[in-house]
């Protein structure tokens, strides 16, 4: 198995609310709650680690409130590279209804200084070839500027270790000037990012030099556009719970296949049902192998036209 690093440079204390339909404007009563250490690094890293994988974990972390993620993290064995910053980690709710429509509402995080992100640096640097792969993902805390984004993706890029990231707006602009290895945008981000034209976009990317493009497609699934890959998967239907690490799964469980050298079909088969998984459950991992076994054996793969 492989050695991963992610970085979370924005993560997040989730709390998740389960309402039967949200009223605005109304005391509306939740039927029940959960609070997690997550972000969408950490989230990689829970899939990833249950995937049989050896975690470095790193990124910014408020002080006052560094206790969960310090939990979870001793709890998982991940190895803890996050740097400590003043103040407290973003907060984040999420209103989870019924019919599994979800509200965001997510709290801004802590002043990064130019001191911590020299200290990011100087942690990063001499560990980074030590890595079989390194997953960035999430968004941009405040003090950290797209071009300083983009000039961390190149000191990754520049050791030699195979590079996915996964966000959005003005950082997932900042990437695709890095050409990254593997990314995984959504239909809207990706769109927002190189304009309507999807598969212009996609060939633009892999003319770039990107080799692998995750386009997620929501309950639709994925499109996996690589080196002789053109694929399609179609989830199986399944009760949601919360969407939430859905993306995160399918990154993991997507990374680990390629790591583990697997034909595309077997690994996009397993990408998708684990991310298929991860909206029936609160919270971030594999927990249930005999229910994986079934999504997988509900995924449908398609060639797509390039």
């Amino acid at each position: 198995m492989a050695r991963i690093l992610t970085l979370t440079l924005n993560p997040a204390l989730d709390l998740t609310l389960r309402l039967d339909q949200l009223q605005p404007g109304a005391v509306n009563r939740c039927r029940d709650f959960a609070s997690h250490a997550a972000g969408k690094g950490l989230n990689v890293a829970q899939v990833l680690a249950d995937l049989g994988h050896t975690l470095s974990v790193s990124g910014f972390l408020g002080r006052a409130n560094a206790a969960p993620f310090e939990t979870l993290m001793h709890k998982r064995g991940f190895r803890d590279l996050f740097v400590r910053v003043p103040g407290e980690t973003r907060s984040n709710i999420k209103l989870a209804e019924a019919d599994g429509r979800i509200t965001d509402l997510n709290g801004p995080g802590p002043q990064i200084e130019e001191s911590h992100l020299q200290q990011l640096l100087e942690t990063l640097d001499p560990l980074l070839a030590g890595h079989d792969a390194v997953v960035v993902a999430g968004s941009l805390p405040r003090g950290v500027s797209p071009e300083w984004f983009a000039s961390l993706l190149k000191r990754i890029k520049a050791a030699g270790v195979p590079l996915a990231v996964d966000s959005s707006g003005a950082a997932l602009s900042a990437a695709l000037g890095t050409t990254p290895w593997l990314i995984k945008p959504n239909e809207e981000e990706l769109a927002e990012a190189c304009g309507a034209d999807l598969q212009a976009a996609v060939t633009h990317l892999r003319g770039q030099g990107i080799e692998h493009i995750l386009l997620s497609r929501g309950a639709e699934g994925v499109d996996w556009h690589g080196p002789n890959i053109a694929l399609r998967a179609l989830p199986p239907r399944v009760e949601v719970a919360s969407t939430v690490g859905a993306g995160d799964s399918l990154l993991a469980a997507s990374l680990h296949g390629l790591l583990e050298g697997w034909p595309a079909e077997r690994t996009l088969r397993l990408a998708t049902a684990v991310a298929a998984q991860a909206v029936t459950q609160i919270g971030f991992g594999i927990h249930d192998i005999d229910q994986l076994a079934r999504l997988q054996a509900g995924v449908q793969l398609q060639p797509l036209q390039e």
